[in-house]
């Protein structure tokens, strides 16, 4: 059993300028993924790509997480609070986003993005789809530090006492996401999309593995305490990542209709 390090959340301060340690590891996502796409870049991928498309891309892509994250928190977790307080909505310096919104919002970002470029919407998503795991893996990396988003209690030897929470021992579930969801999901990613591919396989299989990964991590992750448990003694995670599970079993049986080739 392990007692959580209790990080400061602050990583640097220089007078009033205060650096938080999350803020770096959404920065560290953003580094990997301009790194990792000009790597594809160079290996053939995305051959009508240019460096200024990644970059545009990104900085859509921001926007849609921010936006969709945020939205997504108040429709699927408190629209009945958000509703009485609305202007809290803004808030977003009080936390609360949700991962489902702010993949909605970057597939909103996305066909954006591919309506002004003249790019094919899936073949965007297919180009992309290996980039976004580690930077997933960063964000749960975040987590851990925060000590935010504690797992449930456990009496296996690897259990966490997260002291802010209780004296509890608990799986620390934001590890296991870092490695389901963001590095193992990677792994597989990378070596799918680094050969020819039908249209839409590597996004089917981003959404079926990251959804599967989701689902199975929750069964370890305290849920929200404010909702518990939904329908079938499942979590709000788990809800939301079966549509994409389904979806991404989908395409790729969609997919392997289409003869193979590269498509961004």
């Amino acid at each position: 059993m392990f007692v959580h390090p209790q990080f400061d959340p602050i990583a640097l301060s220089i007078g009033p300028l205060a650096v938080r340690w999350y803020g770096l590891t959404y920065l560290l996502a953003f580094v990997l993924f301009l790194a990792l796409g000009r790597w594809r870049m160079k290996q053939g991928a995305g051959k009508t790509w240019v460096p200024q498309d990644l970059d545009d891309l990104l900085f859509y892509g921001v926007l849609g997480v921010v936006l969709g994250g945020r939205l997504g928190y108040v429709l699927f977790y408190k629209p009945a609070y958000y509703l009485d307080h609305p202007l809290e909505i803004f808030a977003v310096w009080q936390g609360g986003m949700a991962f489902h919104g702010g993949f909605l919002g970057v597939l909103a970002a996305i066909w954006f993005f591919s309506e002004r470029r003249g790019k094919s919407w899936l073949g965007v998503t297919d180009f992309i789809a290996p980039l976004v795991p580690l930077g997933l893996a960063s964000g749960r990396l975040g987590n851990f530090i925060n000590g935010e988003l504690w797992g449930r209690p456990t009496d296996l030897p690897w259990s966490m006492i997260f002291p802010q929470v209780d004296q509890l021992p608990r799986h620390p579930s934001q590890l296991y996401q870092f490695a389901l969801e963001g590095v193992a999901l990677f792994v597989v990613l990378w070596w799918f999309s680094s050969r020819s591919r039908p249209v839409g396989a590597v996004s089917g299989l981003f959404l079926l593995g990251y959804g599967v990964c989701r689902f199975l991590v929750e069964f370890a992750r305290e849920p929200d305490g404010f909702l518990g448990f939904l329908a079938l003694g499942l979590s709000m995670g788990q809800w939301l990542s079966l549509p994409m599970i389904l979806a991404g079993g989908a395409m790729l049986a969609w997919a392997y209709r289409k003869p193979a080739g590269f498509s961004a």
